[in-house]
């Protein structure tokens, strides 16, 4: 206070470039001749003990500084310092943007989408870590009903700042133009459709996976196939036997008797010889 006294009234100088380079540099000096005058030591490594005794000791520290606090009357927290600490927060978010010097903008590459994401999910872990058990509490009818309330409680105030409207009737000719643009909608709809996708293949690329998958389902159904066939080998499917199928099958028989002893070859030739007498005596 007496210091403070005895001091007259000064003028106070901006802080300029120079005097900020000059502090850095005391700044410097001062640290190098501390370290300059600090004699050469011989380090000991952290032993176990070591590390038990700093233990304790930060124990210590922490038993007697809460022994050195006193009793304290805990305040509620009102409105008013509610309102206090949201202006503080404003004011400190304000001032920091004002602080905030020019940037250079960079962009943002795949790896910091990836280190992004990362940080989201790690975040959502620990937010559902740092959640506490909850008592679920059921929906009172009560609770629906209140809630049926405040929806039609919005709707009703909705439609209260909607302006009135003047309706119109819907004519004859309304319909009519209603109809022809679908009709419109329908028409170009299908010229695009034809135009685009119609009589148009879909053009797939003949990969080596692709030849490869071809060539497997070959193989697939080429053992697949003998393996039915070889299951089937040897068996028969019986038939009902008919007198339809009896007769078809006599005459199948002497078919191939006919044509296996050669008698129709000989009918062919006798009824040949036979027309030819037959116009020998014609003529004679």
């Amino acid at each position: 206070v007496l210091y403070k006294e005895n001091v007259g009234m000064g003028t106070p100088t901006p802080v300029t470039p120079e005097m900020e380079r000059v502090k850095r540099n005391q700044e410097i000096c001062s640290s190098v001749l501390y370290k300059e005058n600090i004699g050469k030591a011989t380090p000991t490594p952290v032993t176990p003990e070591m590390e038990r005794v700093k233990r304790n000791q930060e124990i210590i520290s922490s038993v007697l500084y809460k022994e050195n606090m006193g009793k304290v009357t805990p305040t509620p927290i009102t409105p008013e310092m509610e309102r206090v600490k949201r202006n503080q927060e404003i004011i400190s978010s304000v001032l920091y943007k004002e602080n905030v010097g020019q940037a250079t903008p960079t962009p943002v590459t795949p790896e910091m989408e990836r280190v992004k994401r990362n940080q989201e999910q790690i975040s959502s872990v620990a937010y559902r870590e740092g959640l506490g058990k909850a008592t679920p509490s059921p929906v009172t009818p009560e609770m629906e009903r209140v809630k049926r309330n405040q929806e039609q409680i919005s709707s009703v105030l909705y439609k209260e700042h909607m302006a009135k409207g003047t309706p119109t009737p819907l004519t004859p000719e309304m319909e009519r133009a209603k109809r022809n643009q679908e009709n419109i909608s329908s028409v170009l709809y299908s010229d695009s459709f034809r135009k685009q996708v119609q009589g148009k293949a879909a053009y797939v690329l003949d990969t080596p996976e692709m030849r490869r998958v071809r060539e497997s389902q070959k193989h697939i159904s080429t053992v697949k196939y003998h393996e039915d066939f070889e299951k089937s080998k040897g068996s028969f499917t019986p038939v009902v036997t008919d007198p339809i199928t009896e007769r078809v099958k006599k005459n199948m028989q002497d078919f191939s008797d006919i044509s296996y002893r050669g008698i129709q070859r000989r009918v062919v030739e006798m009824e040949r010889k036979r027309v030819d007498q037959d116009q020998e005596n014609l003529t004679g």
